[in-house]
């Protein structure tokens, strides 16, 4: 029985996901499926495939071969940009940031293919809510952003751009 916050149909499927770096086979057919409200995480070593995984399923990556599906629709072709507009958006494990940028700067770089400003200000706000210590102070040369501020940049971004 499917529990009623979950729904019929994956948010994200992927079915035998595969990445080649060169002759390197990195992904060897991975297949996994979110279902809305879900939360999935990737565990491994180093270089068993997380990030490449991620990667993939966002188009950084080309995938050599299977099939990506977001929110029903066969997305394996498109570019990446295509798949920020439908919703989908990657927060890159290397803090992507910019440092000489301001925190609400960073924020709202995640919704720069919006053009709903209510609901990028309510997405703002949710942002500020979710991470208060984050702050919405400016950084200085002087002071660079921890690496935790980074990540809340990093991933509140991403949550901008749906």
């Amino acid at each position: 029985m499917t529990p009623p916050s979950a729904s019929p149909e994956p948010v994200l499927q992927v079915s035998d996901l595969r990445v080649h770096y060169g002759a390197i086979e990195a992904l060897h057919g991975i297949s996994l499926e979110v279902r809305e409200r879900e939360v999935v995480a990737l565990i491994g070593a180093n270089g068993a495939g997380k990030s490449t995984t991620l990667r993939a399923v966002s188009k950084l990556v080309r995938p050599t071969a299977g099939s990506i599906r977001f929110l029903g629709e066969d997305v394996t072709r498109l570019p990446s940009h295509a798949l920020v507009a439908r919703g989908m958006a990657h927060a890159p494990e290397g803090r992507g940031v910019f440092l000489n940028l301001t925190t609400r700067e960073n924020l709202l770089l995640g919704a720069y293919l919006r053009r709903d400003g209510a609901g990028i200000a309510e997405d703002e706000e949710r942002a500020y809510a979710l991470f208060p210590i984050a702050g919405r102070s400016s950084c200085s040369s002087t002071s660079p952003p921890s690496g935790s501020r980074r990540r809340w940049w990093s991933g509140s971004s991403a949550s901008c751009a749906r």
